[in-house]
């Protein structure tokens, strides 16, 4: 432990936030400040990994993604004590729950700064006493944070009309996103011609094909059911056609309709690959991303995406229609409309000149507005500040 630099707890629900959504950022701030990244166990020893990768210490704090009072209460009351024996100067928190818990802990804790990102708001999609009880606990959460980021422009107009937190609160860092993209990680000239083919011909994609991609959870949530619909409508027209999807399904949390998980299962040209930790070689054989979510903080996968110089077509969310400008990098539609996804995804089809500007502009955005270096030192400036 070094004494001179101050100490900052980074805290997730899950520790694949901290290893996959925010990679390399706990590494770069422990540069400047002594890092300690919290989090639940999570899976074949992930925490463990984190601490390795990222040269921090870590601590395990067991939190759930669902609704548990008791559960919950507990980690407040656990996370409370290991903060006042360690005295953190910042406590800054990612993800719903570990949010709530952190907050709540944090300011009975007396840490001077409370910080939260939000990455997207789940009261959007929700109605009833659902959506009161989740404006509830953001309302709690952000009372007690010091700062709160929305990781997007949109989000914090969200946030603002749902009045869940006082305006000289909330702020953006940078122009969005909570951790950039490494765009020299994210780049198609590392995959070369033999490469791509290889991968083709063990998905069983031909030379002519055209290729639509997803990537995130199969769930509801991300528009999945109107994708699979979109594409196999789209299929019956165009049989040169695949449609990867890269990710796996939460059929606890948000399962998809049955008639979209038969359709998956029924068509051919339909791939799935399951959960990959390097989506890079999927984005280099595909011609477009197709990513009809309902809703988004500020969306990795879009990023990703155009980084590797891929045009998409997003929803008219906050977020992707922060990166994706209508018709100049890709196409933006309404929500939960599977009429417009089809029109989209079949204009494409004829479009291949146009759709290789689209994503060498999509490319051109994202190293002028998000480079990853450049959001670290947005939020390093942010610490520093403080």
């Amino acid at each position: 432990m070094n004494k001179d630099k101050k100490k900052i707890f980074r805290i997730t629900t899950v520790p694949g936030s901290l290893t996959t959504l925010l990679k390399g950022q706990l590494k770069y701030i422990s540069q400047y400040f002594e890092v300690v990244g919290v989090s639940s166990k999570g899976n074949k020893n992930q925490l463990e990994i984190l601490a390795k990768n990222e040269g921090v210490r870590t601590i395990n704090l067991e939190m759930t993604r669902k609704i548990t009072p008791i559960k919950d209460l507990m980690a407040v009351t656990k996370l409370y004590k290991i903060l006042k024996k360690e005295k953190p100067y910042i406590v800054h928190s990612h993800t719903p729950k570990a949010g709530t818990v952190g907050m709540i802990a944090a300011k009975l804790a007396k840490v001077p700064n409370r910080l939260h990102t939000v990455a997207g708001l789940p009261l959007v999609e929700a109605k009833g006493f659902k959506k009161k009880l989740l404006v509830y606990v953001d309302k709690l959460t952000y009372f007690c944070a010091t700062k709160v980021y929305p990781n997007s422009f949109g989000l914090r107009e969200i946030m603002l009309n749902e009045k869940l937190a006082k305006k000289s609160k909330i702020e953006v860092i940078a122009k969005g996103s909570s951790n950039g993209i490494d765009t020299n990680h994210f780049d198609p000239k590392l995959y070369n011609q033999l490469q791509k083919k290889s991968l083709r011909d063990s998905l069983k994609i031909k030379e002519n094909d055209f290729v639509f991609i997803f990537v995130g959870r199969l769930v509801k949530d991300k528009g999945i059911n109107e994708l699979v619909e979109a594409f196999d409508n789209l299929n019956k027209s165009f049989d040169n056609i695949k449609l990867i999807l890269v990710g796996n399904y939460e059929k606890e949390l948000d399962p998809l309709f049955s008639e979209t998980t038969k359709l998956i299962e029924a068509n051919t040209n339909i791939i799935e690959t399951g959960w990959t930790n390097d989506v890079r070689p999927y984005f280099s054989i595909s011609n477009v991303l197709a990513f009809p979510s309902y809703r988004e903080g500020f969306p990795n996968v879009v990023m990703q995406a155009s980084s590797m110089e891929l045009a998409c077509i997003v929803t008219d969310i906050n977020g992707c229609n922060e990166i994706i400008k209508h018709n100049e990098n890709g196409y933006i539609i309404p929500k939960k409309d599977t009429n417009s996804l089809y029109e989209s995804m079949k204009s494409t089809l004829s479009n291949n000149g146009r759709l290789k500007e689209m994503g060498q502009k999509s490319r051109k955005i994202i190293l002028e507005n998000y480079e990853q270096k450049n959001v670290w030192k947005a939020i390093l400036s942010e610490y520093k500040e403080l």
